[in-house]
């Protein structure tokens, strides 16, 4: 049984729990006001690799947790992901007309009904991080770490702090460190905090916590990384986005400044580094090492 078809059932497992979940904790098309919450549904349900959820459960399992454990958190990752996709494909944005093989979601609601689909998912996030109903046999102070810890990783300091410089800096000549300031939070800061939380809801040690997080920083740069190589060499249908947007509209990337074969010798750099902080780990952190491989082999 080879590794590759390992994690494709790994994968699928994961997921299928995550959107059965996903829908469960997601308002209704139904409910008021319908359009809202129909155009939410539309981003979270219109495909995707589930790859922070999926980590965050594998992070969970590396310390001996189960999937169960961080669901209600894996859904609300997918929430705070899915809007900032929405939100980064308006005009005001990136402009995008299509994101994972599909009208973007502004293309099919509109402007103003897109911005509000945003919203409401990365409030809805918060809501099912918060309540209690849902975190029933964990320590509140365990629950307000987490909660910390996705609201910093989604920020000014993070993420939004990541889209702000990435959009400042298009067209312009970028050095090495502005480059990784980018791409450290607008994509690996939210994967850092899958990883995180993960280990966390999973009763992590301290030791293991800081051997998670190291994978969490090389693994969330390295899959930046490969996205800026995809967005050369894949075609729209392996992409599910526009392809050659980053080129278009000048903006920083890893291929744009050390070159195609310069950006993939650094993605393989970060993979051995993901895979050396996870030494420490038995097979227990396997899915973990084979979702670094996927991240990298992608771009290849």
């Amino acid at each position: 049984m080879s590794r590759d078809w390992q994690l494709e059932v790994y994968l699928q497992e994961r997921v299928k729990l995550v959107e059965t979940a996903l829908d469960h904790y997601l308002p209704s098309a139904a409910t008021l006001p319908a359009n809202l919450h129909d155009a939410m549904r539309y981003s979270v349900f219109a495909g995707g690799k589930r790859l922070r959820p999926v980590l965050m459960m594998a992070a969970c399992e590396a310390v001996g947790g189960t999937p169960q454990q961080v669901l209600p958190a894996a859904c609300a990752i997918e929430m705070i992901h899915s809007y900032s996709l929405i939100h980064d494909d308006l005009p005001a944005m990136d402009d995008d007309d299509f994101r994972r093989g599909k009208p973007t979601n502004h293309k099919v609601y509109g402007e103003a009904s897109a911005i509000l689909a945003g919203d409401g998912l990365l409030t809805e996030a918060f809501i099912l991080l918060s309540n209690p109903e849902v975190w029933i046999d964990l320590p509140a102070e365990r629950r307000c770490e987490v909660i910390n810890l996705f609201a910093r990783s989604a920020g000014s300091r993070g993420m939004v702090g990541g889209q702000m410089v990435d959009m400042e800096s298009e067209g312009q000549t970028v050095d090495l460190p502005t480059l990784e300031y980018i791409h450290t939070r607008k994509t690996g800061a939210l994967m850092l905090a899958a990883i995180e939380s993960g280990a966390i809801l999973g009763g992590a040690n301290r030791q293991q916590r800081r051997s998670l997080c190291r994978y969490g920083e090389a693994a969330g740069l390295a899959f930046q990384i490969a996205d800026d190589i995809l967005d050369i060499v894949a075609d729209q249908q392996q992409l599910g986005k526009d392809v050659g947007s980053d080129l278009q509209r000048g903006k920083a990337t890893y291929p744009a400044l050390l070159g195609l074969d310069g950006a993939r010798e650094r993605a393989r750099e970060l993979r051995e580094l993901a895979f050396a902080s996870l030494d420490a780990f038995g097979e227990s952190a396997q899915p973990l090492r084979a979702i670094a491989d996927y991240i990298v082999d992608r771009s290849f």
